[in-house]
């Protein structure tokens, strides 16, 4: 499979991994050859990119993080949760919901079971969400992130699953939010913006009213906004004053804001917005954390198509467990731009002097 942005999707071409929609539910198949009408419609849902099939690329399968089942259990799940708190809150602080407790804790089970089975590199998540709510597909693709990382750090199974509920409801308090302020697509005006800040302390009051909320995950919304030096909002706080959880699911929500496509911009490649992570090391963001994140994401994902420094192109074939950051290259073209023999694949881990430049369009 080859994984290209949906701006260089041509009719002809068939999907290699299945595109689903807001639902978590399939909504095309792989082997589906793509139309006008399908691209239209994907770069309407604000699909950022898809994997097609290329007979050059047999052999490169990029991995689900979820199962089919827990997809769709944890799209109807956000849905359901941000949902019920649209209102402010108050009949339910008396009354404990076990349905509440089984739904969400069941979800998160399956959630955290699935990511729990991949011990290699993370790939891109949104290349196959295409919910046409930003906020919930926004959500989903934060706590992923999140749990995964909290299984490299090492939690035990019930912090896990606190870390992965504050991570799904962290943005909550959006729902509370003008959606002709939240979808704006012109420079947002000082007053605009702090409207827009005010969703974490909305998040916090919300989910602190609600009994069956731990108050931990009340403060995973309240502070994934907070930054270490003080810069960020809405209490100013400082590191030490910041609980972990909310430092964790800072850095998810950053990366996986910059890496999806926005109404006022386009998506940045994952190396991009790595790099603009790491201008925060210690300032912003933990630097230990931040060091963790890169060394488990694969900022160039399988099927991507690169230039190297020695004028070859490729395709990412592998992804270096240990060397998220130099993969295994598959090249089709050599510095002349004639076709090599297929097979002939070179590993950046061990050819230190070769570089990954930029990425391609290859036809």
């Amino acid at each position: 499979m080859r994984w290209i942005p949906i701006m260089n999707c041509r009719p002809g071409m068939r999907l290699a991994k299945k595109i689903y929609n807001e639902e978590g539910m399939v909504l095309l198949q792989e082997q589906v050859e793509m139309t006008d009408t399908f691209i239209r419609r994907l770069i309407e849902r604000d699909v950022s990119y898809i994997y097609v099939e290329d007979e050059r690329t047999e052999g490169i399968v990029a991995p689900d993080l979820l199962s089919d089942e827990t997809r769709i259990m944890a799209n109807k799940t956000i849905r359901q949760q941000f949902m019920r708190h649209m209102s402010d809150g108050r009949s339910r602080k008396r009354k404990h919901d076990h349905d509440f407790d089984a739904t969400v804790s069941g979800m998160l089970d399956n959630l955290v079971h699935d990511i729990s089975k991949h011990n290699k590199a993370m790939v891109m998540l949104n290349d196959i969400q295409t919910t046409d709510h930003y906020v919930f597909r926004h959500s989903l693709n934060v706590c992923v992130y999140t749990t995964l990382f909290g299984v490299y750090h090492g939690y035990a199974r019930d912090d896990l699953k606190l870390l992965s509920m504050g991570a799904l409801l962290h943005d909550v308090g959006k729902m509370h939010l003008d959606p002709l302020i939240l979808n704006k697509t012109s420079p947002l005006t000082k007053l605009e913006f702090d409207m827009i800040k005010m969703h974490a302390e909305y998040g916090y009051r919300i989910l602190r009213e609600d009994p069956n909320i731990p108050r931990v995950v009340a403060h995973c919304a309240y502070q994934h906004h907070e930054r270490l030096n003080g810069s960020g909002y809405p209490r100013g706080l400082t590191s030490d004053n910041i609980h972990e959880f909310s430092k964790w699911i800072a850095i998810a929500d950053s990366y996986d804001a910059m890496t999806t496509n926005r109404v006022y911009r386009p998506a940045m490649l994952p190396h991009e917005a790595l790099e603009i992570l790491y201008t925060g090391s210690g300032t912003l963001y933990e630097q230990w954390m931040l060091s963790l994140f890169r060394d488990r994401i694969a900022v160039y994902p399988l099927g991507m198509s690169v230039k190297l420094s020695t004028g070859e192109i490729g395709i990412v074939a592998e992804i270096n467990a240990n060397y998220p950051q130099r993969p295994i290259i598959r090249v089709l073209y050599d510095a002349e731009g004639a076709s090599v023999p297929q097979g002939t694949e070179l590993d950046l881990s061990q050819l230190l002097h070769i570089m990954i430049v930029e990425m391609v369009d290859v036809e």
